[in-house]
């Protein structure tokens, strides 16, 4: 019972305003096929009440995205604790953590779905991503499983677009940026500048063909203020294009 938990990058990332303290968005996101975490059930030694899990993980287990999952699809779906005193649950991480790659929530999706399937709960995508939803923004694109989505609203309008798949090729500095800091450093510095027709535009523009046409900076709006924040950032800048809030660069490998 093992399932991949694939990454994603931002081709873009538009900010169309604010919700709370939520931000309304327009992103393209797309599957990096090459990097991928993996989740596996087996069996507990012993039988107990505990949720076992297992994997290199940079929190503790009450912030972890899989067991905030776990809890919420336990409040629709008690019988699933059943199968959790029985078995424990393996991720080997692959994907870099505070990287604005999505990883917290692909293991999360990915738990998600991969619960559904072995325990036959009979879940709809679209209740998994309600759940998904609660987690984190990313969540419900992961969920979905799509290879190329645009993503709008707070995280929770998911559209599938067609293209050929991308070989995304990525590379992650040792700097840990902070997606909070850097929506509150948008907030204060750079939400004047939002332009709400132009970001729409470019829902409509194949990924490949916005990745050679238009430059880092304008694609991603978190950028500029995840420079301002981590301005080390700029010695892997060098015309690869940033994903998220970061840290991760990426470039397409298709031409």
């Amino acid at each position: 019972m093992t399932q991949k938990a694939y990454a994603k990058v931002n081709v873009f990332l538009k900010i169309l305003g604010t919700r709370g303290n939520y931000h309304e968005l327009s992103s393209r996101f797309v599957q990096v096929n090459s990097l991928y975490d993996t989740l596996t059930f087996s069996h507990k030694e012993k039988e107990n009440a505990h949720f076992a899990l297992e994997g290199d993980f940079g929190c503790p287990l009450e912030k972890n995205t899989i067991y905030k999952a776990y809890l919420l699809l336990k409040k629709e779906v008690p019988k699933i604790e059943n199968f959790f005193k029985t078995h424990k649950l393996t991720v080997d991480k692959k994907i870099p953590e505070f990287a604005g790659l999505g990883g917290g929530s692909s293991d999360a999706a990915t738990f998600l779905r991969l619960t559904n399937q072995t325990l036959s709960l009979g879940l709809s995508p679209e209740a998994l991503a309600s759940i998904g939803a609660k987690i984190g923004a990313d969540v419900p694109f992961f969920v979905y499983n799509y290879t190329t989505a645009n993503v709008s609203g707070i995280g929770e309008i998911v559209k599938p677009f067609e293209e050929e798949a991308l070989n995304i090729q990525t590379f992650t500095p040792k700097i840990a940026c902070d997606t909070a800091k850097v929506y509150t450093a948008f907030r204060e510095g750079f939400l004047k500048d939002i332009n709400i027709k132009k970001a729409k535009t470019l829902e409509d523009i194949p990924s490949q063909t916005l990745l050679q046409n238009e430059d880092a900076i304008f694609l991603n709006d978190l950028f500029a203020p995840a420079l301002s924040l981590y301005p080390k950032l700029r010695d892997y800048h060098d015309n690869n294009f940033f994903s998220g809030s970061g840290s991760t660069f990426f470039r397409s490998l298709d031409g």
